[in-house]
């Protein structure tokens, strides 16, 4: 069973997103929270396996909330997904690096939704093409002199090789094809180089791709 944490201050919000979630055979709401402190308590107390976090909050925004609770190792195995009335890049880009698995906004299908919640579980980001491609062209645009690369001496060439590709935005049958592999094998390089470089998802494997500097401006193709 996937236990999510609704927190957002609109009480109308919280209870569509609840019968929605209720209604799946393999989800509940594990609890609700009206903002980003209510939040952390329920999150810290409770465990969810997902919390649904908007923006947009009194006390503590979304994002606040987001990085104190990435920033806790006790929580590392809860997945945030970013929840906003508009998609706009900025926020996007916030909250991946404050550390969320994804990003949605209110209005998106119910279908959608649920998509979501099981893909974060899974250990997917949820982050369509779209997105992914103008969250890479903001870090292009951002980026200064890279971090030292200490931590990519743990990978091997074809890991560094993979993580170079998702840092570019290819998907795992993407990258399947262009090194002539199978999905599978993709995948599995994948989730060891996120194991080997503590990265809690795809999403901050690709952060962690621009900051290493193995991925640079320029080479989104």
């Amino acid at each position: 069973m996937i236990r999510v944490l609704l927190a957002d201050d609109q009480s109308l919000v919280r209870a569509g997103f609840r019968a929605l979630l209720d209604a799946q055979p393999d989800i509940e709401v594990a609890a609700e929270a009206a903002d980003g402190e209510e939040a952390l308590r329920a999150v810290r107390e409770l465990r969810p396996d997902v919390v649904l976090m908007d923006i947009r909050m009194p006390l503590l925004d979304g994002l606040a909330a987001t990085r104190r609770l990435t920033d806790d190792e006790a929580l590392s195995q809860v997945k945030v997904i970013m929840l906003t009335t508009f998609e706009l890049d900025e926020y996007v880009f916030e909250a991946i690096r404050a550390g969320a698995s994804g990003f949605l906004v209110k209005d998106t299908e119910p279908e959608e939704l649920l998509r979501a919640v099981r893909a974060v579980v899974a250990g997917d980001a949820l982050l369509s093409p779209g997105v992914t491609r103008r969250l890479i062209a903001e870090f292009a645009a951002r980026s200064k002199e890279p971090a030292a690369a200490d931590a990519l001496s743990r990978l091997t060439e074809r890991e560094r090789e993979v993580m170079a590709l998702v840092g570019i935005g290819l998907s795992n049958e993407e990258i399947a094809h262009r090194l002539v592999v199978s999905p599978l094998t993709a995948k599995t390089h994948v989730s060891r180089t996120m194991v080997k470089l503590g990265a809690r998802d795809r999403a901050q494997l690709v952060v962690l791709a621009y900051e290493s500097g193995l991925v640079r401006p320029g080479w989104l193709g």
